[in-house]
């Protein structure tokens, strides 16, 4: 008999356990992934330049000023959203940006560059994903913020709007004043 009433109380707390578990996840912010990168070097690759595909970029290329290195493609809506932002920060506060064309086409590419204006410095060609995969993209767009040093100080998932870009440039700024 004692056994048959302890078995009643495994639905109450396999309950009480799921709900709060649910609880927990009600105070989660999406646009905060983790990522495994912050606080590490930004990852080597080698890939081509989007512009002139013969020419190979490395991590050496990188600005060795804190800057922005941005996820986008052209089957991205929410690319096309953030666009006008990226634009807006590369013209008004002179902050590089380095974009990463993923899993994209590079005719569809440089013809979305054209039409739209490119905000980049230069623009990595990442056709199969590979650099995307090494930081941990779950999609486009996504933006890190790269320190002077090359480290990854801030990684951003969803389109950059204006509440947060005043954010991002708190950071930028904070790592231009470190030196």
């Amino acid at each position: 008999m004692n056994t048959r009433r302890a078995l009643l109380f495994i639905p109450i707390i396999l309950a009480l356990v799921l709900g709060a578990f649910l609880f927990k996840g009600l105070s989660l912010n999406p646009r905060e992934l983790p990522s495994a990168l912050v606080g590490k070097p930004f990852p080597a690759f080698e890939l081509s330049a989007l512009q002139d595909q013969a020419k190979q970029l490395t991590k050496v290329d990188l600005p060795k000023q804190p800057h922005l290195v941005n996820i986008w493609a052209t089957w991205c809506p929410s690319c096309k959203v953030e666009h006008p932002q990226l634009l807006s920060i590369a013209r008004d506060d002179n902050i590089p940006i380095v974009g990463l064309n993923y899993k994209d086409t590079a005719p569809e590419a440089q013809k979305w560059l054209r039409v739209y204006e490119n905000p980049y410095v230069f623009n990595i060609f990442d056709p199969k994903g590979k650099l995307g995969f090494d930081l941990g993209v779950y999609g486009a767009p996504e933006t890190y913020i790269v320190d002077a040093k090359g480290i990854v100080r801030y990684r951003h998932a969803g389109p950059i709007d204006v509440e947060t870009w005043k954010t991002m440039r708190n950071i930028v700024r904070d790592l231009e004043r470190e030196g």
